[in-house]
């Protein structure tokens, strides 16, 4: 159930989806910005993704589900409640049939941001100014 092209924003990617998945997708996203206001939005590898400082947590539509990832480290922290769902190393599978975890997906997303937070920050900007 991937876009038939690669959307630019994640607008795009949602909106090219049956009504019924579109809901559930939009739902998601709010629950990640609720749980990581200061994140960006951003595309990356065909995906919705949110950013802060670095790659936080990506979402994706399938014909039975929608995929969380980014996880590798949260998914032992949070073993017992996601023994419900199909997962993978930094993956969690969130089936149609099944309403979605709001309270879960916001812990494991705020549980991302203070990993993110913890890490140095990202300095491109810096890096490229220090080879000159």
């Amino acid at each position: 159930m991937l876009p038939a092209r690669s959307p630019s924003t994640i607008d795009e990617y949602i909106a090219s989806f049956p009504e019924a998945v579109r809901e559930r997708l939009e739902i998601v996203r709010a629950a990640i910005r609720k749980a990581a206001p200061g994140a960006r939005e951003a595309i990356r590898y065909g995906m919705p993704t949110f950013t802060l400082n670095g790659n936080l947590v990506y979402f994706a539509a399938f014909n039975r589900h929608v995929g969380l990832y980014s996880f590798p480290s949260g998914n032992p922290a949070f073993r017992q409640a996601l023994a419900h769902y199909k997962t993978g190393k930094g993956s969690i599978q969130l089936p149609h049939s099944q309403p979605l975890p709001l309270d879960l997906i916001g812990a494991m997303v705020r549980f991302r941001v203070q990993e993110n937070l913890s890490r140095p920050a990202k300095q491109k900007a810096t890096a490229a100014a220090d080879s000159r």
